[in-house]
């Protein structure tokens, strides 16, 4: 994505992400329901909308968000770890230092999260996804450098889509990230930016990994049998003990 593009795309999101009128229930109200939840009974907010809001630095440990509308939401410092965010909708949610450690995120919408406050990606504000759920979830964000370990993508749509491409290539980034262990199994990872990024033992049997970069990647012990890598760039990549590499399409043809 060109800077020209990625500046649209900021402005778009920071206009996005206004709070919005029509959600169901205020902070304050969100805040009452968390105080008064037991491990017996977390918080429901189940199919809600919370379209639009500043919930940062709140505890959602636990809580029920599943089918909840957390468009454009501000979830900064917020503690997520733990919930249930199945089939949720977080397009262009803030999420820095957000934990979503251990959180059902599968078949949840993710596209355009925010991860960092300018162009360029800080360590210090990059969210923690470690061993989260997002089997069949539809991500295209910027995730680089970020703890996705032991991470559950399979079946997950983050190919970008070349069909719909306004503001330049709008693709899943990786780069740096930690994804040791992770579950990529028939994911779509087409053009998916996965520089340098840490894939020791991670499966990507059977992944679409048409025209992904893995230029730098430790792919150590990983599993790549049956996965499509027409055009993918594995410049400088650790293969060792990596399984499966007969059986990849397009490996090697470059």
């Amino acid at each position: 994505m060109t800077a020209k593009a990625l500046v649209g795309l900021w402005l778009l999101l920071a206009l996005s992400a206004a709070p919005a009128r029509g959600a169901d229930l205020d902070v304050a109200q969100i805040r009452q329901k968390l105080a008064a939840a037991t491990p017996q009974q977390p918080a429901n907010f189940a199919g809600r909308n919370l379209e639009g809001l500043d919930l940062s630095k709140i505890d959602f440990k636990h809580a029920d968000l599943s089918g909840a509308n957390l468009f454009g939401a501000k979830l900064v410092d917020a503690d997520l770890s733990g919930a249930d965010l199945e089939r949720a909708k977080l397009d262009l949610a803030w999420i820095m230092r957000a934990n979503f450690t251990g959180a059902d995120l599968s078949g949840a919408s993710l596209l355009g999260l925010v991860t960092s406050y300018g162009l360029a990606v800080s360590p210090k504000d990059v969210p923690i996804f470690k061993g989260a759920k997002l089997a069949g979830a539809h991500l295209i964000a910027r995730l680089a450098q970020v703890d996705l370990r032991g991470a559950d993508f399979a079946g997950a749509r983050m190919g970008a889509d070349m069909t719909n491409q306004s503001m330049g290539l709008m693709r899943v980034d990786f780069s740096s990230a930690d994804l040791a262990g992770a579950n990529f199994s028939h994911a779509n990872l087409t053009r998916a930016l996965l520089r340098f990024a840490n894939l020791r033992g991670a499966n990507l049997s059977g992944a679409n990994l048409t025209g992904a970069d893995f230029s730098g990647a430790d792919l150590t012990d990983a599993d790549l049998g049956g996965a499509d890598a027409t055009d993918a760039d594995f410049g400088g990549a650790v293969l060792t003990h990596a399984r499966g590499l007969a059986t990849v399409k397009g490996f090697g043809a470059r």
